[in-house]
């Protein structure tokens, strides 16, 4: 199916020229769009044609045929690219065997099926993940709570979870909107939800979800998600079997012991965390790192994370997720902001950190067959985006590195699946 593919993309789609048989799109400081260069990949391995990845050559370059509506496609998006010859892109490739260069040219095969979690009422500027997959025009579906408890995320290879509360607390604003408008409705429509799928709490289906979540993952799935969803999740499975919602959350009180019942060894990327069972605390337990900014500890402008370096012919899941014309890259807050470093698992690898202040804002890790990563925060280019405010406009930002790792997520599920060496 892959040649037949191939096959008809190449008689409708013909190279324009013998000699310029490749189009490198580079994804360092002189790209004009980095964020569209991702949709272009993705809509030309939609296409059936396996596209290259230039890991670390020129902040992660894309190299593909040179055929004549691919060419025009880039011009319409605004993206940059270079023709090259035959003799220019073995050059390349040279280049980058060098046993002493730090580069590796991964191929990317298809295009991976994309889901993501969200709520029906939802807006796309709602979430940075959706808004930029808008952006990229990158294609995906939208699911929720029903279609994950029915079995259909095995359809999917890459699921993004909205910035969801997995606990069943509403993302504890009850102290600050339990009389908004938005507020109550969000508790109506999770609550009829819950009663619709057969759960008497929304904190029962919740967890049914992340145990769902959790088995797609044990199968080969890619799971990526930020702000809440990260501990939020990790705090759903730890606290299974176990009360820890108040009153005003689920009509019945919490089970005082439950913060000291907690089963890390149910859990992703975090251990021995506190649980704030406070429900007038705007916080799930000690793991997220917000309260640094709101105290002062960090200024904005002082907030920043770094990437690490990988070695790309070594550790190619991790440079694939790093991919970025910048090491350094500015911070943002969410509801949860980052992570402290010393609640973070022993064998989950640390892609970006504030090494200041001991958090990490960016990890990732394996489970079974499949892959999840975990990004703190709300918005890439909105520091302190607040509930109500308008949705950014990415034309303002179309070289954004922030986001940028979340394009990386993207598109690393199409190259063959390799393990961290050791």
């Amino acid at each position: 199916m892959k040649s037949l593919g191939l096959l008809l993309f190449l008689l409708v789609f013909p190279l324009s020229s013998l000699k310029a048989t490749q189009l490198l799109i580079p994804m360092d400081e002189s790209q004009t769009n980095h964020l569209k260069a991702y949709g272009i990949a993705y809509w030309t391995l939609e296409n059936g044609v396996l596209i290259e990845w230039l890991l670390n050559y020129k902040g992660g370059a894309f190299l593909m045929p040179h055929l004549t509506h691919l060419e025009r496609e880039l011009k319409i998006r605004g993206v940059r690219y270079q023709v090259l010859t035959d003799g220019q892109v073995s050059a390349i490739k040279r280049e980058i065997s060098n046993p002493e260069v730090n580069m590796e040219v991964i191929q990317l095969e298809k295009a991976p099926k994309i889901a993501v979690y969200t709520p029906p009422n939802k807006q796309p500027w709602d979430d940075a993940v959706t808004l930029v997959l808008e952006y990229a025009e990158i294609k995906y579906d939208k699911i929720y709570d029903s279609a994950i408890v029915m079995g259909l995320l095995p359809k999917y290879d890459w699921l993004h979870l909205h910035h969801e509360d997995f606990t069943g607390q509403y993302g504890k604003f009850y102290s600050s909107a339990n009389y908004q408008e938005w507020y109550r409705e969000q508790v109506r429509v999770a609550e009829t939800n819950a009663r619709q799928l057969g759960f008497k709490k929304v904190s029962q289906l919740k967890l049914a979800v992340a145990k769902n979540l959790k088995n797609f993952v044990v199968g080969g799935g890619f799971l990526f998600t930020m702000c809440s969803g990260t501990d939020s999740y990790d705090i759903a499975l730890s606290a299974e079997g176990l009360d820890i919602c108040e009153i005003m959350f689920d009509g019945d009180p919490a089970d005082k012991s439950a913060p000291s019942k907690l089963d890390f060894s149910k859990t992703f990327a975090f251990h021995d965390f506190t649980l704030y069972p406070d429900p007038y605390l705007y916080e799930y337990s000690n793991l997220d790192a917000t309260d640094l900014r709101n105290t002062g500890t960090v200024a904005e402008e002082d907030d920043f994370f770094t990437l690490f370096d990988f070695s790309a012919k070594w550790d190619v899941v991790p440079t694939m997720l790093t991919q970025c014309h910048t090491n350094t890259i500015k911070g943002f807050m969410g509801q949860t902001t980052d992570f402290r470093k010393t609640y973070v698992k022993p064998g989950v690898l640390i892609l970006g950190e504030n090494k200041s202040i001991g958090t990490v804002k960016y990890i990732h890790g394996e489970y079974g067959q499949g892959m999840w990563t975990f990004y703190g925060g709300h918005d890439p280019e909105d520091y302190q985006h607040l509930v109500g405010d308008p949705p950014t406009d990415l034309n303002l930002h179309p070289n954004s590195p922030g986001y940028r790792l979340i394009l990386n997520n993207i598109l690393f599920p199409a190259a063959k699946k390799k393990k961290r060496k050791t």
